[in-house]
């Protein structure tokens, strides 16, 4: 397969550019300068942005901004749909050769770690769930609190249930589901994985460390100006389709919030509150996921990494 090089200021040859870091920390902006440097194609790392009903509550890139760079895996997916990591693994590694038979430098962006993780590492090798078993586990969880469903997989799978939250229903229904599938523990299939589709050494690697009072701040005004941008509608509309509560998209940071105050259960204010505290917890989490779990990245303030890609990328490569 042809794989398009860019060499940079240093001398240093990349085949892809890696841009990671916690919500509003300013990923997207620098994707495109990247992008805008070199002819490359940003291909979207974070979960909740694949989601097409999604696209002000998530900060979706807007379309003047994807007007100025290709970008691909952005808004490809219904709410409806549990897109897991293996998936986008799967779009990802086809979009990839794509980007490559074309010449064009790929460039990931988002923040979820999980899908980086997978593009270097590999993923671990576990079986599809067959539809009828994913159903009937959903069935029998359904109106269960997270906890009620944690102590059930405990019961039947204790190894995974320690390295899960106990508030974290879909990746309980997850483990669940493995289980009664294939009567494996979801965590004895971490040691067999498929192959990574980077070579983690020809990758340019930035992950943005906000100060972490601006990044309360950044998140808090960015809250508000998607609220008044039309995320209350937005939201509106993806109720009124009655999914599960328990897909990932309904459970996207400010969607629980705003959907208790369409339903009367909750004032706006207090809804937008919970917003925002939903999404600085986040942004902490991703924060200390990284800097644990990805060895070999740079760091950068937002500051920092704007003169980091100024320097690096530069001329033709």
């Amino acid at each position: 397969m042809k794989v398009a090089t860019w060499v940079m200021a240093d001398g240093r040859a990349i085949d892809a550019a890696l841009i990671a870091g916690p919500t509003a920390s300013g990923k997207s902006a620098l994707a495109i300068e990247i992008a805008r440097r070199t002819g490359g194609v940003i291909i979207n790392a974070d979960s909740m942005q694949l989601y097409r009903d999604l696209r002000i509550i998530t900060a979706r890139p807007t379309p003047e901004e994807e007007a100025g760079a290709p970008h691909r895996l952005y808004g490809v997916i219904d709410a409806a749909e549990n897109f897991s990591v293996g998936r986008w693994l799967a779009a990802a590694s086809s979009l990839l050769a794509d980007v490559r038979e074309a010449g064009r430098l790929p460039i990931f962006v988002g923040g979820t770690g999980l899908y980086f993780k997978a593009l270097m590492q590999g993923l671990s090798d576990i079986p599809a769930t067959p539809d009828e078993v994913r159903m009937r586990v959903r069935e029998e969880a359904e109106g269960q609190a997270p906890e009620a469903l944690h102590a059930k997989l405990m019961e039947r799978d204790p190894e995974t249930a320690a390295t899960l939250r106990p508030s974290d229903p879909q990746r309980i229904l997850r483990a669940l589901e493995v289980f009664e599938a294939t009567g494996r523990s979801l965590v004895s299939f971490h040691g067999e994985r498929s192959g990574a589709l980077l070579d983690t050494a020809r990758c340019f690697k930035l992950f943005l460390t906000p100060d972490r009072e601006a990044s309360r701040t950044a998140i808090d005004r960015r809250f508000l100006a998607m609220m008044k941008e039309g995320a209350l509608d937005e939201v509106r509309a993806l109720k009124s389709r009655g999914l599960d509560p328990a897909l990932p998209a309904m459970r996207a940071h400010g969607v629980p919030g705003l959907i208790a105050c369409l339903n009367g259960a909750m004032s706006l204010e207090n809804a937008i509150a919970k917003g925002q505290a939903d999404t600085r917890a986040y942004a902490k989490r991703q924060m200390t996921w990284f800097r644990h779990q990805m060895e070999g990245w740079d760091a950068a303030a937002p500051d920092q990494a704007r003169e980091i890609v100024a320097r690096n990328f530069v001329g033709a490569s």
